[in-house]
C-alpha cells in the first residue's frame, strides 16, 4: 500500500457529493453528481487547498518561513498559497503571468490584500524563464535571510499529488456511504496535478 505522508490541515474536508438533479433530467440521464470542493474552507476555498495540503507540511518540516510559486494574475493556486502563507505565519512571493492592474480584482486583489510579495512577468518569461524566476527569488530571499521553498504551478508535482491521491480515497469512500459507484469521473485541469 501507498505510504502517505503527513500533512497540514487546512481544508474542510471531506466535501459532499451531490446529486445535480435538474442538470439529471435536463440531458435524460445519465445521473449527474458533483463533488463540492468549491467547499473547502473560506480564502483557501477551490480543490487547489488539496495540493498546498502537501506541499505546505513539506516546507514547515524544512524549516521554511516563505512560499515562492507561480500562475496567472487571477491564479486560484496562488491566492490559497498567499492564504495559507498568512494562516501559518509565513511571508510569500507570487510570480505572476501578466501586467500589473491598476485597479486590482478578483485573486490578485485578495494576494494584495493578504500581503503576498507580487512579481509580473510576460508570457514568453512565464512560458520559457518562470523556474529560473523563482530559483532567482529563492536566492534573493536567501540572502535576506527567510528560508524559501519553492511550489511548482498548481502544486503540481509529486508531494502535491497526494492532495488528489486522497481526494480519490475519499470520493471511494462516499460511494459506499451513498450506496453508488460511478461509472466515469470528470475534472477540469490546469496544470494538470489533478490528475494524480
Amino acid at each position: 500500500m501507498l505510504k502517505i505522508p503527513e500533512k497540514i490541515h487546512l481544508a474542510n474536508l471531506p466535501t459532499r457529493i451531490e446529486k445535480l438533479d435538474k442538470l439529471t433530467r435536463v440531458l435524460e440521464g445519465p445521473e449527474i453528481f458533483i463533488k463540492r470542493d468549491d467547499h473547502t474552507g473560506t480564502e483557501l476555498s477551490g480543490n487547489k487547498v488539496r495540493k498546498l495540503e502537501y506541499s505546505v507540511k513539506e516546507a514547515l518540516d524544512r524549516g521554511c518561513d516563505y512560499l515562492i510559486t507561480c500562475g496567472g494574475v487571477q491564479s486560484n493556486h496562488c491566492r490559497a498559497t498567499a492564504a495559507a502563507a498568512v494562516k501559518l505565519g509565513m511571508k510569500c512571493c507570487l510570480v505572476l503571468r501578466g501586467e500589473a492592474e491598476s485597479e486590482a480584482e478578483g485573486n490578485l486583489l485578495m494576494d494584495r490584500l493578504l500581503g503576498a510579495e507580487i512579481r509580473f512577468i510576460t508570457a514568453e518569461e512565464y512560458s520559457e524563464q518562470r523556474s529560473e524566476i523563482m530559483e532567482g527569488i529563492k536566492q534573493e530571499m536567501g540572502i535576506k535571510g527567510f528560508k524559501p521553498y519553492i511550489i511548482p504551478e498548481g502544486a503540481s508535482n509529486g508531494i502535491g499529488s497526494f492532495g488528489y491521491y486522497t481526494a480519490m480515497e475519499e470520493i471511494i469512500e462516499q460511494e459506499k456511504e451513498l450506496g453508488i459507484s460511478f461509472d466515469c469521473i470528470v475534472l477540469a485541469t490546469g496544470s494538470g496535478g489533478t490528475y494524480s
